[in-house]
């Protein structure tokens, strides 16, 4: 348990520091700023992968599965780029947010902040539970198997998420009924006072309560995605928080380039497809930690390439056209 409360206590202490340091002042956050940061956390990242080969090189921390110090390196670096590739859609829904409620850009690392600190106790829990069901009922392998295969196909054939109105959502109108909600703004405020109700919502607390939820839809395929290269507790929650503390400065990267990455759903629905596939026939068929690794970056890289490529001819296509 020292090495959980440590690393609890490390994540509680990166938040503190985030907030009341590096972001004490709401500013916009620019691209150069973005992108620094977004290095930071994958490269802190990589780096936690040699703290995971010394942990299970000790008796600091439990190793249910009996995993050796390099498989167990690679299991939370697998993992670690599932989760982040999952994430891709989650910002293209964030950025949705942000513009159906008019946030304005200096105030949504406030939103996304509080946001990424619920995603961690939500996914704790997720976690927590997913593990216990594979580790007590065998078949629920081939239950997520099955969901991650669904999902897969339904990614590919569904249409954009563009088609997501967060004030028509279920969410929206069922916090209108419990709390009033004004659309107004009192800088970065989540509670004001106005001429019809003493305490009302403004649109940051709104696109927060929205985010969460939706995060927490989104943590319905990663978690199984995850629970597909390992089932070891501590290996799925810190790859999965690592993968949340990156969110933020990924969100800011990529927000203003989503357009030109848009080939990479196909990326997804690949590693998915084979995560599924996985599951499935993990009886029948083992898969070397070297070989999900490799399938899973190649699968990000062809995705990021060909976005790249096609998206730069659109650019073109798209300013002749004009």
């Amino acid at each position: 348990m020292i090495v959980w409360i440590l690393f609890l206590l490390a994540v509680v202490f990166i938040l503190a520091l985030d907030l009341g340091v590096f972001n004490k002042n709401p500013h916009i956050i620019s691209t150069k700023e973005a992108s620094k940061w977004t290095l930071i956390w994958v490269t802190l990242s990589f780096l936690f992968s040699g703290v995971i080969y010394w942990l299970y090189t000790t008796d600091y921390i439990a190793n249910p599965d009996n995993l050796k110090p390099a498989v167990a390196s690679m299991k939370f670096i697998t993992g670690y780029l599932i989760e982040l590739s999952l994430s891709v859609d989650n910002i293209f829904v964030i950025a949705i947010i942000f513009a159906s409620f008019k946030i304005p850009q200096k105030y949504q690392h406030r939103v996304l902040f509080w946001g990424i600190l619920g995603a961690v106790i939500f996914r704790g829990l997720m976690i927590f539970f997913g593990v216990m069901l594979i580790n007590k009922f065998a078949w629920t392998t081939y239950v997520f198997g099955l969901f991650l295969l669904f999902t897969a196909i339904k990614m590919l054939f569904s249409g954009e998420d563009d088609d997501f109105e967060p004030k028509n959502s279920f969410v929206y109108k069922t916090l209108g009924k419990i709390i009033p909600i004004t659309a107004e703004m009192d800088h970065e405020k989540f509670f004001i006072s106005t001429k019809t109700a003493k305490r009302a919502a403004t649109p940051l607390f709104v696109a927060l309560i929205v985010i969460e939820v939706m995060d927490v839809l989104f943590a319905v395929d990663s978690v199984p995605a995850i629970l597909a290269i390992t089932s070891d507790p501590f290996l799925v929650f810190s790859s999965n928080i690592f993968a949340i503390l990156g969110l933020r400065s990924m969100y800011f990267f990529l927000a203003n380039m989503l357009e030109k990455f848009s080939y990479l759903e196909y990326s997804l629905v690949a590693i998915l497809a084979f995560v599924g596939l996985k599951m499935l026939l993990h009886e029948w068929i083992h898969i070397p930690e070297w070989a999900s690794l490799g399938f899973i970056a190649l699968s990000l890289l062809v995705g990021v390439l060909v976005s790249l490529k096609f998206g730069k001819e659109k650019e073109l296509t798209d300013s002749s056209e004009e």
